[in-house]
């Protein structure tokens, strides 16, 4: 395992996003578990949605008094393989796991277990499936939550059959939304988290449009034609040869259109995106108006804050998505944005007031069309997106609920004592 350094962050420097009511109700709930150690483990420190909400959640329950600690796991590329086999296999991929696959697995999870018990932790938050069957090598691994972010509405049940030993094993679960629960589980211990993003990060400060279209002509980006842009991993499930199929049909009727792809390769646990990078590359060969970006020396935080400010129309063209952070990222600099219509995207677009929802090639040509003729239009939806994510969607609100269940288990813990008045009667009782 490997401990990811975070500084502590004042909950004042987002007063101004959230207001006092949510502000007083956070401070309320972390003087509850003050002192209380909390560790978070999921598999990579940089790239995707995890790694970025636990960037900013980690240090804002630490400002809050909170002992909360980040760790990955050990980078391997042949567990990596596994791990992105079985994400794909809980998002309904045909398919199963070798024998010596589930062995790698466990393997892994065995001796990241025996690193995790000499941390110790009142309790352990892990995400997603990379390092969920820890907590059957170590009784002592608990309370533990396992935090679901992929969309496991349709899992292949091989698979499913394979971790569901592991996962009952849980003492809660948190999942995005319903559909995405398995039915073998306890449901009274599931919770429904919405992710969330960072106001306060240079990728989704406020950007000015015009500074954002320099950024983006250094990248090669024509500023005075409209734009059109993917900001995500080369993965199959964000359909990027969907996106490019997509643009052609539009550039049929608007010759001057120009699309981006935007997936940098941070995440150690994707070993798949360079092959679909390939695939992508090899679809658009040969045309000078779609750029490809995936290196993360090239295009970082204000590059990818740029792209989501400066272009015309965002598309998020997944056919599996748990909740899709980019979305509310786009949203949020207040672009509209065209999505796939699954279940992660419905959660964030209601079709036709804050975003187009779309479930097919065709009709994602036809939205992106009709936002870039009727500029009113997508004014509109971008401002109303905007909205939604205030409301909804920033990470506070996730920091809310994050304490709410971190009270609940200390409590069931600890009886009617505070945490706090715990800790002193065992100094005490050390100094006596």
């Amino acid at each position: 395992m490997i401990w990811v350094p975070t500084a502590k962050v004042d909950l004042d420097a987002y007063r101004a996003s959230i207001g006092d009511e949510l502000a007083l109700e956070i401070e309320s709930l972390a003087g509850q578990v003050k002192g209380l150690r909390a560790i978070h483990l999921n598999g990579t420190p940089a790239g995707g949605g995890v790694a970025e909400i636990l960037r900013s959640l980690v240090p804002l329950l630490k400002g809050l008094g909170v002992e909360a600690e980040w760790h990955v796991v050990s980078p391997d590329d042949g567990f990596f393989e596994v791990t992105k086999k079985i994400h794909n296999l809980l998002q309904g991929k045909a398919g199963s796991l070798t024998e010596t696959e589930r062995l790698v697995y466990l393997e892994h999870a065995r001796q990241t277990a025996q690193e995790a018990k000499r941390l110790g932790a009142d309790v352990w938050v892990i995400d997603d499936p990379q390092p969920m069957p820890i907590v059957g090598f170590d009784e002592g691994l608990h309370p533990a939550v396992w935090r679901c972010h992929i969309d496991t509405s349709q899992p292949n049940p091989e698979v499913s059959s394979f971790l569901l030993p592991y996962l009952q094993r849980y003492d809660e679960f948190i999942f995005t939304l319903p559909d995405y629960v398995f039915p073998s589980i306890d449901q009274a211990k599931v919770n429904f988290f919405f992710p969330a993003l960072d106001p306060l990060t240079a990728k989704n400060a406020p950007l000015d449009r015009g500074f954002a279209k320099r950024v983006l002509q250094k990248l090669g980006i024509a500023p005075d034609r409209p734009l059109v842009t993917q900001v995500s991993r080369f993965d199959p499930w964000k359909d990027p040869i969907g996106v490019v199929e997509a643009y052609r049909l539009v550039k049929k009727e608007m010759p001057e259109l120009q699309l981006a792809l935007v997936g940098t390769m941070k995440a150690l646990d994707d070993p798949e995106a360079v092959r679909i990078l390939a695939a992508v590359q090899g679809q658009a060969a040969g045309d000078p108006d779609i750029h490809l970006y995936s290196d993360a020396n090239q295009v970082g935080d204000l590059e990818v804050n740029a792209f989501q400010t400066a272009s015309a129309v965002i598309v998020q063209k997944s056919i599996r998505e748990g909740f899709g952070l980019t979305v509310t990222e786009a949203m949020w600099k207040g672009t509209p944005v065209v999505g796939g219509n699954v279940a992660g995207i419905r959660a964030q677009i209601c079709d036709g007031e804050n975003g187009f929802l779309v479930d097919s090639v065709e009709e994602c040509a036809d939205r992106i069309l009709t936002l870039l003729q009727d500029p009113v239009l997508a004014h509109q939806m971008g401002q109303a997106g905007q909205e939604s994510v205030r409301r909804r969607f920033l990470i506070p609100v996730l920091l809310r609920d994050h304490l709410r269940l971190l009270v609940r288990l200390a409590s069931s813990n600890l009886s009617s004592l505070g945490l706090s008045q715990v800790r002193e009667i065992e100094d005490l009782g050390k100094a006596a």
